[in-house]
């Protein structure tokens, strides 16, 4: 039934025999040379030239004032949400359909997510459903803080992510959630390279946290960032992601419960040499999407693209088919040929440590999660090299 369109993704990758990831990793510039002197400089843990180079270049990129080199994605959100006081029996504002790691660290530190539905346009948390949802559950109580009036908690955060790299609406989720005293932290794991309004996601909360996990656009097989324009969260992240050790030539004295959150010398070279590729891999995705979006058009089948006044970096191509039995047709039809496709996740207040969370209307997540395959969408790039710039260190 969909042979057409795994013939058309077979083509795009040049391979009309072997399997298809979903996203692989392409190691194509300085990875080995930046690895090998990493190791030959004997600093390969959380301290070395690499870190300090990554966490620079982090700040090129996005045009954050800071930025804090973590382990992964999921320890940059828990540090985050520390950093804005969430703790036990609190809430934090977020969607349903996000990757697991973003309720978990909302779970980390004891609070309770609180769902709200999304855009079906772009997949982020909609801003008109949040301003719904506080104008009717929200309350600002004497001390300036915002409660939840049905539970009584405080809702101490708001956690929008930018699903598969498409930008939310996000200067309308900052705007309402100020009005309630709600910082925001964006889960821009999936959206390095995204921009909106000519900004860089992560920008525009307090904080900003990114995943550089091995299926991500630029990888380093584990790792995460931090950023923000505040010098002060910024001095604070950094000394809690270090197990809160305070400086001293050779005493032991950690001042705070902290976490061993740095990320080690050895990812960030192999991260400094994918930064160093990073427009040509996004230049690749974009002409990929372009292709499916045109294919696609012709099948009448919806390719999810950049809304007006977005700027996609496209990490996973994404369709949206008619209803759940089309959808589990195609899963199997695709995957029984060894082209990958997945599924959205399971929304998060359908899995079961989350179904005693206060969950708003959801209809247009239920309706997206029923509906949304990605399909293959590595970078490709031909020719062995891409000629990357030279980074001193």
């Amino acid at each position: 039934m969909f042979e057409d369109i795994i013939s058309f993704i077979r083509e795009q990758f040049g391979d009309t025999d072997n399997f298809i990831p979903l996203h692989e990793p392409k190691f194509l510039g300085n990875e080995r040379k930046y690895v090998l002197d990493a190791i030959d400089s004997t600093f390969v843990s959380s301290v070395g030239a690499y870190v300090d180079r990554f966490e620079s270049m982090m700040c090129e990129i996005t045009g954050a004032s800071f930025a804090v080199a973590t382990v992964n994605g999921t320890s940059a959100l828990h540090a985050a949400l520390q950093l804005m006081g969430v703790t036990r029996s609190d809430e934090v504002i977020t969607q349903p359909l996000t990757f697991v790691a973003t309720a978990n660290a909302i779970r980390y530190t004891g609070a309770h997510p609180v769902f709200v539905d999304v855009d079906r346009e772009n997949l982020g948390l909609s801003a008109t459903k949040l301003e719904e949802f506080l104008s009717q559950n929200a309350e600002i109580d004497d001390a300036g803080s915002c409660v939840n009036k049905t539970t009584r908690k405080y809702i101490k955060a708001c956690v929008p992510m930018h699903t598969f790299g498409f930008p939310a609406n996000i200067d309308e989720i900052v705007r309402i959630c100020d009005q309630y005293h709600i910082p925001v932290i964006e889960d821009a794991a999936e959206s390095l390279g995204s921009f909106y309004k000519g900004c860089h996601t992560g920008t525009f909360g307090k904080l900003g946290i990114f995943s550089f996990n091995g299926n991500k656009t630029v990888t380093c097989g584990g790792g995460g960032a931090i950023i923000t324009n505040d010098p002060e969260l910024a001095k604070q992240a950094k000394h809690i992601t270090t197990t809160a050790k305070v400086p001293h030539r050779w005493e032991y004295v950690h001042d705070a419960v902290g976490y061993n959150y740095r990320m080690p010398n050895l990812n960030a070279a192999l991260a400094c040499a994918q930064l160093e590729q990073l427009d040509r891999f996004l230049e690749s995705k974009t002409r990929l999407a372009k292709a499916y979006e045109t294919f696609f058009n012709d099948k009448n089948i919806r390719f999810v693209t950049e809304q007006p006044e977005s700027k996609a970096n496209y990490w996973l191509n994404t369709i949206v088919l008619p209803d759940l039995d089309l959808r589990n047709r195609f899963l199997q039809e695709t995957n029984d040929q060894r082209v990958m496709t997945r599924p959205a996740w399971r929304l998060m207040n359908q899995l079961e440590m989350f179904r005693d969370c206060q969950a708003d209307d959801l209809s247009n997540a239920e309706y997206l999660a029923e509906r949304i395959v990605n399909i293959p969408s590595s970078v490709r790039i031909t020719g062995d090299a891409i000629n990357p710039k030279k980074v001193p260190v």
